[in-house]
Parts: structure tokens; C-alpha cells; sequence
């Protein structure tokens, strides 16, 4: 699209609609994983005891979310030199690879250890998929926004992971209680969540088809750093955006982890709450939690980002300790929903306007990379392992061990949110508007002094 003409509201409106839908079916696929690896884990590995084969599956999930950062770099180089749109349908196009190899695969009984290698080749494919998805929607949201509305419309980037991850749960007990036996369910039934979200994909990939391209990377395309967009070394010009976004994602995304994919497990394994009553703890937490992020994102867009964060790294802070502590002795099911609720609702802070604070660091010739790489390097080491260090404090007896290491973390980046700029009010988005405005498509751009 060419940067001297702008798009009309319903162009806009239409290309962050299928840039969320496509995110969505992103996080449909990734979690459709875990919540059928019950089913599936048999199929694919030697026979022997559940527990050694849900490892096994467990192990090729580790896979794929180490293989987000590789993601996140590889599909930031290519958005920021090929396009925003054309990664995001790159990416859309991985997962349905992945999701439709899993689905079709013969199973270990048939072609032996080919299976599991199918396996990870298709989480591989995943997590390539899922790692670049984030830098790069986060990305397309933000500067397909308006400057007004541009913290509401980004929050839809976490409405639509969480929504993915509802998706994959409720079909899981559609087809546990409604459509298929126990048995069924482990002979074929665990492919049709993988058909599904192959399928799925295809739909998004033809509706990225007609999204536009941002003006950003419209005028970023005519500049002086069109041989250099998108490299780790002009990615090094700016080590300070790169830190700030490694220290806002360290709190945040620990938080997230521990309060939407872990209350599950610790409401059983701590709580002592039934398998049915903490799954729907956990699925009704998080249906309030995706309501709540375009109310936070439209509030930053009035008060500002840094206060936002700065209130999520205070709460976080001086509570963490105190809703983990509630939910590990909650007694009744209402009691446990409303520690979660309150866990998640400090976590919001960070949710519903991450994506926009990272985007609005960085130029448009390096902001896919920027934002996708040293966030998916972060959420590896922090998020990623939120679970396995909750569980090992837990079993060397020192569970509380994991409410200080959170709280910790949700400081450190307490300390970040202190210290930067509000980027609502100095956005490197704004620049690129106001370099369309002011310089010639065919002229230098002189690149102004970092915020």
C-alpha cells in the first residue's frame, strides 16, 4: 500500500479484525496441544506407563516453546523487511502445517520412532509459528491503530490469545461430555481439535489476505534503512529499548503464566480442589480476565501506559505474596475464584498494554524485531519455567519459596516501569506518521534523537 494514501476507517477496522482473528487461531493451536496430550500421548510414543508418555509430550511442548525465540527472530527479520502482513500470513500458514501434520500422523505401533520425530517437527513448525506471531501482531495492532484508540485495539492481541485458549478447553468438554466416548476419544477423536484449527488456520490465512499494510512500514520501506531493516546489528543500535523491554516482560509474564496456565494444577496439587471444580475455577477466571483488557487498554489510552504498568508492578509487589498464599488454602470454590480473579485483575496491568508499550519503542524499521525477539528470549526464561520452578519449590517443601521469586521479578520490573518514558506520549508510531507527513518517499530520513 502506498504511504501517501491513507486507509479509510473500515479498512482499518477490518485489517485489525483479521489480524485478531488470526491471533487467535495462533493460540488455539498451541494450546489445543496440552489440553489433548492425555489423548494423544499414547499414539505417538512406546507403550508403557501414562506418566512416562505424558513426560514425553510434556518434553516435545518444551520444544516447540523453546523454538519462540528462534520465532521471534526469524519472523521479525522477515516482517521488518518483507512486510507486516506478509509474516503474519507466514505465520497463520506455520501452525496450520503443524496442526494439520499432527493431525493426520501415524502413530508409533505403525511407522515406530518416525512418529515422535513427526511430532516434534510439527511442534517445531509451532513454535516458529507462535514465537513470531507475537512481535509481529503486536506489531501490525499498534501502528494499524489510531494514536487515540491505540492501547483498546492492541489489548484485543491478549483477548484472543486467552479466548484461543477457552476454545481449546471448551471443545475438550464438548467432546468429553456431549459427542464421544473415553475410548473414541484416545482411538481418533484427538485429531478433530487438530483438523479443526488446521482448518481454522485456512480461514485466517484467507482473511489476512485482505488486510492492508500499515503506513508505518509504508514509509520505513523509502528510508535510508531499507538495505539495513530488520538485523540483529541495527537491532543493537537501540540497547536501551531492548532492556526495557526484557525488564517489563520479566514481571509480567511470570505473573501471567503463574495466574492463568498454573492455578490449575496448583488448585489440586495444593489446594486440594477436585480435577472438574479448578477447571472451571481456572476457565471462568479467565473468561472475566479477557473481558478486562480493552477496558485496561482504553483506560491507558486516557491516563497514559506508565501509570498502568507502575499499578500492576506496585500490586503485584505488595499482594503476590498474599492471593498465592489465599488461593493455596482457599476452601471453597467461590473463595478460589475470586484469589485467582484478584491475581489476574493486577496482572492486567501488564496484559492489555504490553504489546503497545513494546511497539511504541522502537522505529518502524526495526519494531517487528525489536519487539518479537528479546520479549520471546524473556517469556522463555521466565515465563516458560514459571510451572516447573512452582512445582519444584513445592516438592524440596518450600512452596512460599515461589511467592517471593514472583514477587521478586514483579519488582525488578516495578523498577523499569518507574524509570521509562510514558510511550503513549513519546511513541516512535507518532514519528513514523509524522515522517510520512514531512519527508519525501524518495529523500534521507534523518533519524531523530531516541525517547
Amino acid at each position: 500500500m502506498d504511504a501517501t494514501v491513507p486507509m479509510t476507517p473500515t479498512q482499518r477496522l477490518r485489517s485489525i479484525f483479521s489480524g485478531s482473528v488470526g491471533n487467535l487461531v495462533e493460540w488455539y493451536d498451541w494450546y489445543a496441544y496440552s489440553a489433548f496430550a492425555i489423548y494423544f500421548a499414547p499414539h505417538f510414543f512406546p507403550k508403557g506407563d501414562t506418566t512416562a508418555q505424558l513426560m514425553d509430550t510434556a518434553a516435545v511442548f518444551a520444544v516447540g516453546f523453546l523454538m519462540r525465540p528462534v520465532g521471534g527472530w526469524l519472523m521479525g527479520l522477515y516482517a521488518d523487511r518483507h512486510g507486516r502482513k506478509a509474516a503474519l500470513m507466514l505465520s497463520v500458514l506455520l501452525m496450520c502445517a503443524g496442526s494439520l501434520l499432527i493431525a493426520v500422523a501415524p502413530g508409533y505401533d505403525r511407522i515406530g520412532l518416525a512418529a515422535p520425530a513427526l511430532l516434534v517437527f510439527a511442534r517445531l513448525l509451532q513454535g516458529l509459528s507462535v514465537g513470531g506471531e507475537y512481535g509481529t501482531s503486536a506489531t501490525y495492532l499498534s501502528e494499524m491503530a489510531h494514536s487515540r484508540h491505540r492501547g483498546f485495539w492492541s489489548s484485543f492481541q491478549y483477548v484472543t490469545l486467552v479466548m484461543g485458549q477457552l476454545i481449546a478447553l471448551a471443545l475438550l468438554v464438548l467432546l468429553q461430555r456431549a459427542l464421544l466416548t473415553e475410548d473414541q476419544l484416545h482411538d481418533w477423536g484427538w485429531r478433530i481439535p487438530f483438523v479443526v484449527g488446521a482448518l481454522c488456520a485456512v480461514t485466517a490465512l484467507y482473511l489476512r489476505r485482505g488486510m492492508q499494510e500499515t503506513e508505518s512500514f509504508a514509509t520505513a520501506r523509502n528510508t535510508r534503512d531499507r538495505q539495513q531493516r530488520g538485523s540483529l546489528r541495527v537491532l543493537m543500535q537501540h540497547p536501551r529499548e531492548v532492556l526495557t523491554v526484557i525488564g517489563l516482560t520479566m514481571g509480567g509474564t511470570l505473573s501471567f503464566y503463574t495466574f492463568t496456565t498454573y492455578p490449575q494444577k496448583f488448585l489440586v496439587n495444593t489446594g486440594g480442589f477436585s480435577k472438574a471444580d479448578a477447571t472451571l475455577i481456572s476457565a471462568a477466571s479467565l473468561f472475566v480476565f479477557m473481558l478486562l483488557q480493552p477496558v485496561v487498554g482504553a483506560l491507558s489510552d486516557r491516563t497514559g501506559r506508565r501509570p498502568i504498568l507502575i499499578a500492576f508492578g506496585v500490586l503485584g509487589t505488595l499482594f503476590t505474596y498474599t492471593i498465592l498464599s489465599g488461593i493455596a488454602t482457599a476452601s471453597t470454590v467461590l473463595n478460589a475464584f475470586a484469589w485467582v480473579m484478584s491475581g489476574l485483575l493486577i496482572v492486567s496491568g501488564y496484559t492489555s498494554i504490553n504489546a503497545v508499550v513494546k511497539a511504541e519503542l522502537f522505529p518502524a524499521h526495526i519494531r517487528a524485531l525489536g519487539v518479537g525477539l528479546p520479549y520471546a528470549l524473556t517469556v522463555s526464561l521466565f515465563g516458560g519455567t514459571a510451572e516447573y520452578l512452582a512445582l519444584w519449590f513445592k516438592q524440596i517443601g518450600h512452596e512460599s519459596y515461589f511467592y517471593v521469586y514472583v514477587t521478586a521479578c514483579v519488582a525488578v520490573s516495578l523498577l523499569v516501569y518507574v524509570s521509562m518514558r510514558d510511550t503513549k506520549h513519546h511513541s516512535r508510531i507518532d514519528r513514523d506518521h509524522e515522517s510520512r507527513d514531512t519527508v519525501d518517499a524518495n529523500a534521507p530520513l534523518r533519524e531523530r534523537t531516541p525517547a
